[in-house]
């Protein structure tokens, strides 16, 4: 298979499930078995930075946002299957937003990832179906329970 199956997975949680901390927990893995790669780390903020600013974290997202920006911008506009370009610029303009969020304040809101490799949309559609929605959504770390 030409993508990951974790890539998939953090796609389906957040284009589909906007679970932005299942799409940290499952890129980080992903970040970290292909030695840091960067562009995964810059979708890995993004969901990072969408996460805190609709937990009220406005600082936390800026800097995810900006950090996002920075790692992803110098890449294709094509890239990893999906719309990197589209992305990029609207990482930016959140980012530009929440740097002035104190004196012009705005309602959060979700972005959406466009795929744009067909092989990767069939994949995404078909994962999908095969992966469930995490209810309810895990708003932090989860310790394990000790007997």
């Amino acid at each position: 298979m030409k993508y990951e199956s974790l890539y998939v997975a953090y796609l389906i949680y957040f284009n589909r499930d906007r679970d932005y901390f299942e799409c940290h927990e499952v890129l980080e893995e992903l970040w970290l078995a292909r030695d840091k790669d960067p562009r995964y780390k810059g979708l890995l903020q993004v969901a990072v930075g969408l996460y805190h600013f609709r937990n009220g974290n406005v600082p936390g997202g800026f800097k995810m946002m900006n950090s996002a920006f920075t790692k992803l911008k110098p890449y294709g506009e094509q890239e990893l299957g999906i719309d990197l370009a589209k992305l990029v610029r609207e990482i930016e303009i959140y980012a530009k937003r929440l740097a002035s969020f104190e004196s012009l304040p705005f309602a959060y809101y979700d972005l959406t990832i466009d795929i744009v490799d067909p092989e990767l949309l069939a994949i995404v559609t078909k994962a999908s179906k095969e992966i469930k929605p995490i209810v309810p959504q895990r708003r932090g770390p989860q310790r394990a329970v000790r007997h």
